[in-house]
């Protein structure tokens, strides 16, 4: 969430967004996808922020910085237990490539066979569809499924699923992080 965050506002900022995108506003979007961030920023902010090169920028950003990402180690020792004895899988607001590329980063790629994004669905959080089509794919009843989450659309998302939820609290960057990526 960190690095998405400093993404984030390094693209509104070249955008020249007449707002300043906090660490709320950002939590408040998680779990959309990049275009109907902008969508709902530009209703919000009353602007005309370009949804498509706005999210293309954040993406260059966020994957220029991807090597410095970091595990939740709690989440990820739970995955690798789970892993053994049941199926798992990813469900995630997130384009494809990226989520691929993260997982591989973080050295567990090969614990899910099942990667589900938004581009699989036709709603995203807090619409169920990325949770319900993960659950079906893997072969589990939605109210066998926990989820792990670390946004409030995707905590609806699961509960609208019929899926108990885990909320991960992300850690806010210091302002020393923000302020070297400027």
């Amino acid at each position: 969430m960190p690095l998405h965050f400093r993404a984030w506002r390094h693209a509104l900022a070249q955008a020249q967004a007449p707002f300043e995108f906090t660490w709320e506003l950002f939590v408040s979007r998680a779990g959309m996808t990049q275009e109907r961030t902008v969508e709902e920023l530009n209703r919000q902010f009353d602007c005309a922020l370009d949804p498509v090169a706005v999210a293309e920028a954040q993406h260059r950003r966020f994957e220029r910085d991807m090597e410095r990402i970091e595990p939740i180690h709690s989440v990820v020792t739970f995955a690798r237990e789970v892993s053994e004895r049941h199926p798992v899988a990813v469900a995630s607001g997130g384009e494809r490539q990226a989520v691929l590329h993260t997982l591989e980063l973080l050295g567990v790629r090969a614990l899910f066979d099942t990667v589900v994004v938004a581009a699989d669905v036709e709603r995203g959080k807090p619409a169920p569809d990325l949770f319900l089509l993960a659950a079906e794919r893997i072969g589990v009843p939605p109210s066998r499924c926990l989820v792990f989450e670390d946004s409030l659309l995707g905590l609806q998302a699961a509960h609208a699923a019929g899926m108990q939820c885990v909320l991960l609290q992300p850690r806010r960057p210091t302002a020393l992080e923000l302020s070297a990526d400027e």
